[in-house]
């Protein structure tokens, strides 16, 4: 799923279908739910029947990121790969997103390209980028430690009350 979400021309319906036969109303509506998508959905008249405009310029920045996010759900790949893809996203959506995106994905791998900690806090790994170049790897609290490139997001991105709770969750 790239940074900016990507639409068709279509409905909800075939935008969350686009990614292969095999995807039933079952697995969009799951996909929805998890992209934390469904509730602006069934708020529409016509629900997963309502019309995409190409590019998907009738729906807002958000929902059109969810929309994405819930395609590449719907296909139950064994690898995802989300380029900044919850970037659009408030804070609250983004977490219940993600915590509902685990709950689903336990067997595949996950990779997430990120540029809020928040939204990597708890990966297994963490590989830390400097222009281009790896200069950490490993878990939250491991790079706390280890990687001053690291610690100063972190620091500039997570209040101090956040930053003490990853110190007791280690």
């Amino acid at each position: 799923v790239p940074q900016k979400g990507v639409l068709f021309s279509g409905t909800i319906d075939s935008n969350l279908k686009f990614g292969g036969d095999h995807i039933t109303d079952a697995d969009v509506q799951k996909a929805a739910e998890i992209a934390q998508a469904a509730d602006f959905i069934s708020a529409k008249a016509e629900g997963f029947a309502s019309p995409i405009a190409q590019g998907g310029s009738n729906v807002s920045g958000g929902q059109k990121q969810r929309l994405s996010i819930a395609r590449a759900i719907a296909k139950h790949p064994q690898i995802y790969l989300f380029d900044d893809s919850f970037s659009a996203l408030d804070y609250k959506t983004d977490v219940a997103l993600r915590r509902a995106l685990k709950a689903e994905t336990g067997s595949a791998t996950v990779i997430i390209v990120a540029q809020r900690i928040s939204t990597v806090l708890h990966a297994n790994q963490i590989i830390v980028l400097d222009e281009g170049r790896i200069v950490g790897k490993g878990t939250h609290a491991q790079l706390m430690e280890s990687c001053p490139e690291y610690r100063e997001i972190a620091r500039s991105q997570l209040s101090q009350k956040e930053l003490n709770l990853q110190k007791e969750d280690a």
